[in-house]
């Protein structure tokens, strides 16, 4: 059990999954139109198979309503003073999911993935992005030691932007980190799925 559950962490590897996996992603590899639409919308929660944006809290405004009938304990400085402006959650940035394949403990792509980034080179380079700066972030579940998962997450993210820019995408578009573990897409479930991911991040 160990050795399937140390497998499944680090041999098959998905690009931003905010739920379960479905067994039906490995079978359908998106188009680099369906990528584009992706990058270059407004967060949404909406996602095409293999696709999923991760998107923040809507923008919201506080603000302290003055009240009519001032605390008798409140200093005449609190009294009437003006409410805090309003604080806005910044926008969430649009994020593109894949599900990437790689060998066991290892930075190599698999073969059967190597269509979705050729794909997602295809995209990048399309008009419609051609003028944006990517982030490609590596995550790990918290199976293993952290500084391994660390270590690893850079590593495939790295290995992500190499072949991107093989394909043809200017690295200096590209910028890569390592997560690790840090930040879980489902911490209720450390060691699931969808915590194996590599982000690729519109930072435009």
């Amino acid at each position: 059990m160990k050795n399937f559950m140390q497998s499944l962490s680090h041999g098959i590897w998905p690009i931003l999954a905010m739920s379960l996996v479905p067994t039906a992603w490995a079978q359908s590899t998106p188009s680099a139109e369906q990528m584009v639409e992706q990058l270059k919308a407004p967060p949404r929660t909406r996602g095409l198979r293999n696709l999923t944006v991760e998107a923040a809290n809507p923008a919201t405004s506080v603000t302290n309503a003055a009240t009519s009938t001032p605390n008798a304990d409140a200093s005449p400085a609190a009294v009437g003073a003006p409410a805090p402006a309003a604080v806005a959650q910044p926008e969430a940035k649009p994020t593109l999911s894949l599900l990437i394949q790689f060998d066991l403990n290892s930075a190599r792509v698999k073969p059967e993935s190597q269509q979705a980034l050729a794909n997602l080179a295809q995209a990048l380079q399309s008009a419609a992005l051609q003028g944006s700066k990517f982030a490609v972030e590596g995550h790990t579940d918290a199976t293993g030691r952290s500084d391994h998962n660390l270590r690893l997450s850079q590593q495939r993210a790295d290995a992500v932007r190499d072949i991107l820019v093989t394909q043809g995408v200017t690295g200096q578009r590209l910028q890569t980190a390592g997560k690790g573990s840090s930040e879980l897409a489902n911490p209720a479930a450390p060691s699931a799925a969808e915590n194996r991911r590599v982000r690729i991040v519109n930072l435009d």
